[in-house]
C-alpha cells in the first residue's frame, strides 16, 4: 500500500520579503552590515598613492623651507670671516666666531639686561593678565565692558603709530635708558592680548570651584591662588611664553628707548656689527645662535601646555 506524498506546505515570507529559509539568510545578512538607526556603516577612503606622495613631498619642501635659514645661521656662524658669503661651509670649521664675540663685545652684558627685562615683563605680565582675567571672567563692575574693549583696542595699533607717544611718556617719567622703562612697555603690547586670552580660559573653568572655596571660607584672593590657579597652568604656560618672547626679540622699542653699550639689549647690540661699510656676519651670526637658546628653552618647558592653553583660551571669547 503506497501513501501519498503530502503537499508543500507554504512558508511564511521572511523579513526581507522572500521566503523560505534562503530569504532568513538574505536579511540577516542585510541586517549584520546595518548601523543602528538606519545609516549604513562610514567606509574610510584610501589615500591613492599619487596622493600619498604629493603629500610627503609637499611636507618635506615645507619642513626643508623652514630649517634651512636656521641651518643657515648656524653654519655661517661656524666659517671663517673670508668665507662668511660662501656656500664653503665645512671648511675651516671653527669657534673663532664664537670666543671673538665673549670676549671682544659686550655680548653678556647685553645678554644679561635682555634676560632681566624678559624675565620681568614673562613674571608682571602672567600676574597682570591672569589677574586681570579672572576678574573679568567672574566678577560684574563698573566699566567691564569698556575695560575689555580698551585692550582690544590697544592692539590694533602698530608699533610705528605707538613708539613717539610712549616715548614722550618715558621721557616725562624718566624712564628712559632705564629697564623699568621697556619692562612697562612690553607690558603694554603683552598684557591686553594675554588678558583677553586668560578671560576666555577661565570662562570654561566651572564656577562651582570658586563656590566650594567660599563654602571652605577662602576669600576671592584665596580661591583665585589656591583653587583656580593651578587648572590654569595651560593659560599661564602661553601666556608666560608669549610675554617672554614679546620682551626677547623686540627690536624697535628697544633701539628707541636704549643707548650706551651699558644699558643695551641684544635687538639694540646687533646693530653695532653692521654699519655703512658692511656687516660683520661671523659675530653676528654666532649671537644670533646664542639669542635662540633661551628661546628654544622656554618653549621647551611651555610646549606640552601651548596647544591646550591657546584652544581652551579660545572656546569663549
Amino acid at each position: 500500500m503506497t501513501t501519498a506524498a503530502a503537499p508543500d506546505m507554504p512558508t511564511a515570507p521572511g523579513p526581507s520579503g522572500s521566503s523560505g529559509p534562503a530569504g532568513s539568510r538574505a536579511g540577516a545578512g542585510a541586517g549584520a552590515g546595518a548601523v543602528p538607526g538606519g545609516s549604513a556603516a562610514p567606509r574610510h577612503r584610501r589615500r591613492s598613492p599619487l596622493a600619498s606622495v604629493a603629500l610627503h613631498t609637499t611636507l618635506t619642501v615645507a619642513s626643508v623651507i623652514a630649517v634651512f635659514p636656521v641651518l643657515w645661521v648656524l653654519l655661517t656662524s661656524l666659517k671663517p670671516a673670508r668665507y662668511a658669503t660662501t656656500t664653503d661651509f665645512f671648511r675651516e670649521t671653527t669657534l673663532a666666531n664664537y670666543t671673538g664675540l665673549l670676549r671682544d663685545t659686550p655680548f653678556l652684558t647685553w645678554f644679561g639686561n635682555s634676560l632681566l627685562i624678559a624675565a620681568l615683563t614673562t613674571l608682571l605680565g602672567v600676574f597682570v593678565a591672569a589677574t586681570t582675567g579672572y576678574a573679568v571672567s567672574r566678577f560684574r563692575f563698573p566699566g567691564k565692558r569698556g575695560l575689555m574693549w580698551t585692550l582690544l583696542v590697544t592692539q590694533m595699533f602698530p608699533v610705528a603709530v605707538l613708539i613717539v607717544p610712549i616715548y614722550n611718556i618715558m621721557a616725562g617719567l624718566g624712564l628712559l635708558n632705564r629697564a623699568a622703562g621697556l619692562v612697562i612697555t612690553y607690558l603694554t603690547i603683552a598684557v591686553p592680548f594675554c588678558a583677553w586670552m586668560m578671560k576666555g580660559f577661565f570662562d570654561t573653568v566651572p564656577r562651582e570651584i570658586d563656590e566650594s572655596g567660599q563654602v571652605d571660607g577662602l576669600t576671592p584672593f584665596g580661591t583665585f591662588f589656591r583653587l583656580v590657579l593651578p587648572l590654569a597652568r595651560p593659560g599661564i604656560a602661553v601666556t608666560a611664553f608669549y610675554s617672554f618672547i614679546t620682551a626677547w626679540g623686540e627690536v624697535a622699542y628697544a633701539s628707541a628707548f636704549m643707548v650706551g653699550d651699558e644699558n643695551l639689549t641684544l635687538a639694540g647690540g646687533l646693530q653695532k656689527f653692521v654699519n655703512q661699510y658692511g656687516a660683520q656676519w661671523g659675530p653676528m651670526t654666532a649671537a644670533s645662535v646664542l639669542i635662540a637658546v633661551p628661546a628654544a628653552i622656554v618653549f621647551l618647558f611651555a610646549q606640552r601646555h601651548l596647544v591646550t592653553g591657546v584652544s581652551a583660551g579660545a572656546v569663549k571669547g
